[in-house]
């Protein structure tokens, strides 16, 4: 089997406010702590905000690749020869194939922080699953290495 002609690979990384957000984590266990003393306050500072930075590094720490004639998506690895065609979906498409279109039995891998998304059929019949709904910053990017690589995995 042959790579992908098209490889690709995205990481979902948290948006740079929540970098922000880490550093007021930090200064709000700086002040509770800070009535015992400027030294534990410094501790809470640096404490608090590598906690909240580790959760928003963790967070944002999936990744989507198109490698060797699969798709990995988070914990998922699915072969392209299961996959049908791929839907690129604009923020409106996106945010209804994430709430009343969804069906309970698709693979969500979702960033809320990301507002596109692609949505591509499952086409192997022993595979309960319908389709992929992918949060990607680049869904027509991804869409074409998925069919770059079935098109590879054919021939």
């Amino acid at each position: 089997m042959q790579l992908s002609a098209a490889p690709y690979e995205e990481r979902l990384t948290a948006p740079r406010s929540w970098w922000l957000i880490s550093f007021l984590v930090g200064v709000s266990f700086a002040l509770i702590v800070l009535p015992f003393g400027p030294l534990p306050a410094l501790g809470g500072l640096v404490g608090g905000t590598a906690a909240a930075a580790v959760v928003a590094s963790a967070y944002g720490s999936l990744r989507i690749r198109v490698v060797g004639g699969f798709l990995v998506a988070g914990d998922a690895k699915i072969p392209v020869s299961a996959l049908g065609e791929a839907e690129v979906l604009d923020p409106e498409e996106a945010r209804a194939w994430r709430t009343y279109k969804a069906d309970t039995r698709a693979f969500l891998l979702l960033r809320a922080y990301i507002p596109r998304a692609l949505r591509v059929e499952v086409t192997d019949p022993a595979d309960p699953t319908p389709y992929l709904y992918l949060s990607t910053r680049e869904p027509e990017r991804l869409a074409e290495a998925i069919k770059s690589a079935r098109e590879a995995a054919t021939s």
